[in-house]
């Protein structure tokens, strides 16, 4: 690329990202109606952390000189029906690295607050209730994470505390690690049965989107809870409602489908359904986090160096 022309948008100022190479030019856009500049000069297009697929894919099509597209999610799913207005050879990069460690968290705590009553006790000191009782603990539980890369791995990392019977892991493709082996998704119907928890951290692909339907639902165990930090469209809302409202299954939902989930929806008051605003990433972890990414990636362009994280290169 010839960086005396390029261009790049990014949703911070310049001077508040350390360690940015010279010889580019920065544009900040952080998703707000004016572009920064013309959008045909754009070569490295980060685009706007939680500000909705319309926005993100709302420059696109105008972007003719494009190289590089940065999200700042994991996920990519909302910016791939862009892409198709793009020239060849723009490297789609996701922000691997910036939220493994705070959506694992939130996995974890999802996990623990709907396994120990959380909301029940919060309910209940609203109502100055002293709700005693006995609950389930994580301990000597059988924990099945779907979706092993990076973030599922970290989730493992936070998991090793809390003295789990078994872990089992699927991923896309199938290898071993130190930890043990990790499945497909073929061998879910034969895992579902053990598994006390459910945790869902795999990206929304065509074979997963409505994954955790019927049938997955149903193979697993009576009073099992579903976890999802992935994405809401991972999982059949419909077929969890009649599982969760038919008390067999809990669940605790970060994502939803639809998202964000509206007023009215059965979901906010289904017995045994815990649901937090699509806030995997939103912490105070991410900036910095995000900030570094795209210093490393910005030098490497400028440099000339092969990008991380690529996802796919447009054709």
């Amino acid at each position: 690329m010839d960086n005396d022309a390029a261009e790049v948008w990014i949703p911070y100022r310049a001077d508040e990202i350390a360690g940015l190479p010279g010889g580019l030019t920065y544009r900040f856009w952080d998703g707000g109606e004016e572009y920064p500049g013309d959008p045909a000069r754009c070569a490295f297009y980060t685009v706007p952390y939680l500000k909705g697929p319309e926005v993100a894919r709302r420059p696109l099509a105008a972007m003719s000189s494009l190289r590089v597209v940065q999200t700042l999610s994991a996920g990519v799913d909302h910016v791939l029906p862009g892409l198709a207005a793009v020239p060849r050879g723009v490297a789609l990069c996701n922000a691997k690295g910036v939220h493994e460690a705070s959506t694992a968290e939130l996995a974890l705590t999802l996990t623990l607050a709907s396994l120990r009553n959380i909301p029940g006790f919060v309910r209940a000191q609203e109502r100055e209730e002293w709700l005693s009782g006995f609950f389930p603990a994580l301990a000597d539980r059988s924990v099945l994470i779907v979706g092993y890369g990076s973030i599922g791995s970290a989730i493992e990392d936070r998991l090793a505390a809390f003295e789990c019977a078994r872990v089992a892991r699927v991923a896309r493709s199938a290898r071993t690690t130190a930890r043990g082996p990790i499945h497909t998704l073929s061998d879910l119907p034969d895992l579902l049965p053990d598994a006390d928890v459910v945790i869902l951290s795999t990206p929304l692909t065509d074979a997963t989107r409505g994954l955790v339907g019927t049938d997955f639902l149903a193979r697993m165990k009576d009073g099992a809870l579903l976890v999802n930090v992935a994405r809401g469209a991972v999982v059949d809302t419909k077929a969890l409602l009649a599982e969760v409202t038919a008390g067999r299954l809990t669940a605790a939902l970060d994502v939803t489908d639809p998202e964000p989930l509206p007023a009215g929806h059965p979901l906010w008051h289904a017995p045994g359904v815990l649901v937090s605003p699509h806030v995997g990433g939103s912490t105070s972890a991410f900036e910095p986090r995000a900030k570094r990414l795209l210093s490393a990636q910005l030098t490497r362009l400028a440099g000339g160096e092969a990008l991380h994280n690529v996802v796919m290169t447009t054709e």
